[in-house]
């Protein structure tokens, strides 16, 4: 059993892609603490970068580079001005030399330090390797693997023991939705207030409350920047963006607001029709993952790609469902949302390298139909059969990037994977679980059976379906 924390599903971070920016990122920083620790990061004078597999056949359309040169110079996804991106990257690039750890110029050209290998490593389709020339001109090699969701693990696993750990110290471990339930019926409480307690566990109420909020705020942000951003997509498909025409179109001429919350207001003033409604979901969606798309600042919910999903079924809730949402209930949103989520990491996957879109908008879409269901007054029950509901419609779905890109066809299956999920939560709560002839534990492990069934060219490889289907000449 492994120790997953809400906090470990939702992570701020830099798009276009959990698994090959976030992941990589994350692995180079880790790999800068353990040279420190072992002491021989003084001795480092010359890096090399190997890419594997997944990462390596999709790395630059997702920014993999960027990433690795961003975190060998000691910059963190979450602190780092958005704007200081593209200017350190550029400086590498021009220069040859990387600032390492932010604290050591190193000599590094990107063309001939960063290898890209179509190999791929026998333990996960997502592996890179660092490999440090030290002044006693031995070299030092390390190898991680971006598991998806902004996971880094080693093949080891050498933190296993601290992770059950951690795990026994919950006072509700949960492995799967059996087990949620039951907790739920002993101690007559609803999803949100087990996991609650088990996020106590970790920490106090007040640094639950401020990295909450954190996550919350940085959503908001992204969905309002991304509603106020016009242009092309970066990348060479050239996609425009909608969301910016999605949202002017409407609110029409209002231009009573100036913030990212007084424009949540503004929206609540809105005709909410249901074409109406389906637009502002979809616009959500859209603007989240052109945020994303364009190495923006991103909740990963459950990865990157995925992002727009639950946000937008949140804020449906807070615009559409209940205009005297507070905190309280995105609180609650969260728990159950983070809760589903580990359940299916526990079980299946949450990489799309491993088991293709299902992973990524299924999972999301499910998180997202549970935690709509429980505001909505649903059972425990409702919750994981609006969960199971919305995976259930979205097994199989390949992840087939254009051009390697986040771009096509990811950015409007958010919109769909958050359509379909408050789909799924309406249908969930029109229902007697006891009918159910599904249970959600049953959907996570078809969904992981799925998931090794299916080529490796619809995962995440841009090896088949649309992403050869469709030519970079053809956008």
């Amino acid at each position: 059993m492994e120790s997953i924390s809400i906090f470990d599903m939702l992570k701020i971070g830099v798009g276009p892609s959990s698994s090959h920016t976030l992941g990589p990122w994350r692995a180079a920083e880790r790999w800068i603490a353990e040279l420190k620790a072992s002491k021989l990061f003084d001795e480092v004078i010359g890096i090399k970068v190997h890419m594997y597999g997944s990462l390596s056949l999709t790395g630059k359309g997702h920014a993999t580079d960027f990433a690795v040169m961003l975190g060998l110079s000691g910059t963190d996804p979450v602190k780092i001005p958005i704007e200081d991106i593209h200017s350190i990257v550029a400086n590498i690039q021009q220069t040859h030399i990387l600032n390492f750890g932010n604290s050591k110029p190193i000599r590094f050209n990107p063309e001939t330090d960063i290898l890209f290998h179509k190999k791929f490593l026998p333990f996960h389709a997502n592996g890179l390797q660092f490999e440090a020339l030290l002044t006693s001109n031995k070299s030092k090699k390390n190898t991680y693997y971006s598991i998806g969701g902004g996971f880094v693990v080693v093949k080891e696993r050498k933190n296993a023991k601290r992770n059950i750990a951690t795990f026994g110290t919950f006072p509700f471990p949960i492995q799967k939705g059996t087990e949620l339930l039951d907790y739920c019926r002993r101690e007559h409480k609803n999803i949100s207030a087990i996991v609650l307690e088990n996020e106590r566990s970790i920490r106090n109420d007040a640094e639950i409350d401020k990295a909450l909020k954190h996550i919350w705020d940085t959503m908001l942000e992204c969905m309002y920047i991304g509603c106020h951003t016009q242009g092309k997509l970066p990348g060479g498909l050239n996609v425009t963006r909608r969301a910016f025409d999605l949202n002017k179109n409407l609110l029409g001429d209002t231009k009573d607001y100036n913030s990212p919350q007084t424009w949540l207001t503004t929206i609540r003033n809105t005709e909410v029709k249901f074409r109406q409604i389906l637009q502002w979901v979809s616009c959500f969606a859209l603007a989240v993952n052109e945020v994303n798309a364009s190495l923006g600042r991103v909740v990963t919910a459950p990865t990157n790609g995925s992002a727009g999903v639950i946000p937008a079924v949140l804020m449906y809730y807070m615009v559409i469902e209940n205009h005297e949402a507070d905190f309280e209930h995105i609180k609650k949103f969260l728990f159950v949302a983070g809760e589903i989520g580990s359940i299916f990491k526990k079980g299946a996957t949450i990489s799309a390298a491993m088991g293709g879109c299902q992973a990524e908008i299924g999972v999301s879409s499910a998180m997202a139909a549970g935690a709509l269901t429980e505001l909505l007054g649903g059972t425990p029950e409702q919750v994981l059969m609006a969960a199971e509901i919305a995976m259930e419609h979205h097994l199989g779905l390949t992840c087939d990037p254009i051009g390697g890109l986040v771009q096509i066809p990811c950015i409007e299956r958010n919109s769909m994977g958050a359509i379909k999920a408050i789909n799924a939560a309406e249908l969930a709560l029109g229902s007697d679980p006891k009918d159910a002839k599904v249970p959600l534990d049953k959907v996570v492990e078809t969904m992981w059976a799925t998931a090794k069934d299916m080529s490796s060219k619809y995962k995440e490889t841009s090896e088949g379906g649309l992403a050869i289907g469709i030519n970079m000449s053809d956008c």
